[in-house]
């Protein structure tokens, strides 16, 4: 059981950080930044968070729970019961919505490399190969990561801040793309 006072400073350290992120973005927030905001000491938040990934995963995970929920026990065609294809085409909506609420969080969590290694992206990858298979689609394994190449969020910001582009075009585009799915 957590302590009250380590509670208090993880609430005061997740507040702080979600603030400056959405001030900032995450890339331009340092942990010194956050332990100033959060009114802790440095040794307080490495002891809690190792580095400013660590707060952007604690920040997103009840975003991503929730999402995950409703792949699981939602409603079609977000939920089971719906083909494939809309399927994922659902799923890219909802993925798009996520990241255009909370792109600054997705930044601070998951780039380059690190984005393979987090528990949703695994969580994301099983949900789409397991369409995939169930469309009875050729080597899954191969299309898998391709089909969630689009998501990753600097891809995302890219086309909404330098290329412009809305959520509803990039959500169009996307449920073209699902239409690689035969069923």
């Amino acid at each position: 059981m957590e302590r009250a006072d380590a509670a208090r400073n993880r609430g005061r350290i997740l507040e702080a950080a979600a603030e400056l992120f959405a001030a900032k973005g995450a890339p331009n927030v340092t942990m010194d930044d956050i332990a100033r905001a959060a009114g802790v000491g440095r040794g307080t938040l490495y002891r809690r968070f190792p580095d400013r990934a660590s707060i952007a995963t604690a920040l997103l995970d009840s975003h991503e729970a929730a999402l995950q929920e409703r792949l699981l026990r939602g409603e079609p065609p977000l939920g089971p019961g719906a083909p494939p294809r809309e399927r994922l085409a659902a799923f890219y909506a909802a993925m798009v919505e996520l990241l255009e609420a909370h792109a600054h969080l997705v930044l601070g969590a998951e780039t380059g490399r690190s984005r393979f290694e987090t528990g949703a992206y695994g969580f994301w990858r099983v949900h789409v190969r397991s369409l995939l298979v169930a469309a009875a689609t050729p080597d899954p394994d191969a299309l898998v990561d391709v089909l969630l190449a689009p998501l990753a969020p600097d891809v995302y910001t890219y086309q909404r801040q330098d290329r412009g582009l809305s959520p509803a075009q990039i959500t169009a585009a996307l449920g073209r793309l699902a239409s690689v799915i035969s069923r």
